[in-house]
Order: C-alpha cells, then structure tokens, then sequence
C-alpha cells in the first residue's frame, strides 16, 4: 500500500505562481497529477518517469508548469507558474508501481492523493 500527501495549494491571482508537493511513503514507479473541476472529468496534467527522466505535460500546461521528483526524499514538485482561472480545479497526485515510464491515463495509476485544492481568481 502507497500513501501520497500532497500539499501546497491554495489562492493565488491570475499570471501568480503555486509549488505544489507530493511525498509517497515508498519510492514508486512512474508518478503523475491529474485535476478535477467541478462538474468535469479529471484529466491528466503532467507525469513523470521513475528517475526523472522523462516527463509529459498536457497541451494546456506545456510551458507554465513544470514537474520534477527527488526520489531521496519520495517527492515529487509541480512547479505552477503563470496560472489562469481555468487552471482552478483540485489536483491530485498519482502513482504507480506497475509502469516506469509517464502515463496519462489515470487507470494506470493505482495509488492516490486526497487532493489538493487550486483556485486561480480573474
């Protein structure tokens, strides 16, 4: 069994910035965060390989959020900068021990966060 905390959300105004962090209580295979607005899928945001190798981020996120872990401390880091109202949602973070690799699709994943709440004011 994998526990995730995340942490780091919170209010911030448009064009601001946001860290968002997830500690694992073992080292897992590939991670990832996934966000959820109300009334809406949850859809894929970023992922990120075993060692750090590799990351994929969704089309709306390419170039203002950037992913990273340190596998010393079991953490991954979702760097969010120059936020917008339609990044508001609740994030979660997500692992796997089954794939090494970046995955997108949420049933790949079988551990998750309780979530973290992000909200991008006009």
């Amino acid at each position: 069994q994998v526990q995730l905390v995340e942490s780091g959300g919170g209010l911030v105004q448009t064009g601001g910035s946001l860290r968002l962090t997830c500690v694992a209580s073992v080292n897992t295979h590939g991670m990832g965060w996934f966000r959820q607005a109300p009334g809406k899928e949850r859809e894929f945001v970023a992922a990120i390989s075993w060692n750090g190798g590799t990351t994929n981020y969704a089309d709306s996120v390419k170039g203002r959020f950037t992913l990273s872990r340190d596998n010393a401390k079991r953490t991954v880091v979702l760097q969010m900068n120059s936020l917008k109202p339609e990044d508001s949602a609740a994030y979660y973070c997500a692992a796997t021990q089954q794939w090494a690799g970046v995955r997108i699709n949420p049933a790949d994943y079988s551990w998750w966060g309780q979530g973290t709440q992000v909200t991008v004011s006009s």
